[in-house]
């Protein structure tokens, strides 16, 4: 019997506050598992504004614990409600002075089963990220869940080969890519590389992107989401570049031991000529 998962992306556009934000992708959820959806994901720092367009303290305020925070123990409720997987990406306080971007991953049961920082932060125009956060430190999980083996990518993490290649050697069926893109030379990009990726990986990607104008900077978010298969071919279309929307699809996960057979590229890998990519 085909093991075919319906996985579901929220691209949004900010509220202006949290609890309305938080409440909006509740809805989204639980639409989506109306649908049938068995796994869901959230932007970046879905909770808040993309506030790394400037570099001011007061958006520290943004940070909350996880998994002990309000956000994620609100999502373990909304797992245990609609029996969906979630993945939630949030601004992470460890503990004072130690920040990170962050997606928490829970289990459709409500479990929290762990916890992925992004490693590749940025520090360019309208992309003060590393004002924020610390690079990741936790490698490269991918999380058992109820609909099979999940990883996460986290936004300018995407331009670097080696994560997505992390996350298919242990074993992902799909990973999430929440992100905050604006226009310019990145909305080319944003359809070429993931799809390239999943290829080059044989595993499913949903590439997740914020939607629309916010008050900080002048970025403007073009969403564009989508689903794409081990072959690189969009499960069917791409979202809207202006306005927010739920993406619901079903993802056929037999295709990942198909393309792996027929292309075996991680048979064909040789690691033992690989030294020079890990030197400084």
């Amino acid at each position: 019997m085909a093991q075919v998962v319906r996985a579901a992306l929220v691209q949004a556009t900010w509220t202006g506050d949290t609890e309305s934000m938080i409440t909006k992708h509740e809805e989204y959820a639980r639409r989506a598992a109306a649908e049938g959806a068995q796994i869901i994901g959230f932007q970046e720092v879905f909770n808040s504004p993309y506030f790394c367009q400037v570099q001011e303290p007061e958006h520290y305020r943004w940070a909350e614990a996880v998994p002990d925070g309000p956000t994620v123990r609100r999502m373990q409720d909304l797992a245990r409600e609609t029996g969906m997987v979630i993945v939630v990406p949030v601004f992470e306080l460890e503990s004072e002075g130690f920040y990170y971007n962050t997606a928490a991953v829970i289990d459709a049961d409500g479990s929290y089963l762990g916890k992925y920082r992004k490693h590749h932060i940025p520090q360019v125009k309208g992309f003060w990220e590393k004002y924020y956060f610390r690079p990741g430190n936790l490698g490269w999980p991918v999380f058992d869940t109820a609909v099979g083996r999940i990883g996460v990518y986290i936004c300018y993490d995407r331009h670097f080969p080696e994560g997505w290649r992390q996350l298919g050697l242990a074993g992902a069926q799909l990973v999430y890519n929440p992100s905050a893109t604006s226009r310019g030379l990145s909305a080319y990009l944003w359809q070429l590389e993931q799809p390239a990726s999943a290829v080059a990986n044989e595993y499913f990607i949903a590439a997740i992107n914020r939607v629309g104008q916010e008050e900080y900077g002048d970025n403007d978010f073009y969403g564009t989401s989508y689903f794409v298969d081990p072959r690189g071919q969009f499960v069917g279309e791409v979202a809207s570049d202006k306005d927010e929307e739920l993406v619901v699809r079903d993802l056929d996960f037999d295709l990942i031991k198909e393309v792996r057979d027929q292309w075996a590229f991680y048979r064909d890998r040789r690691p033992d000529a690989y030294g020079g990519l890990v030197q400084p």
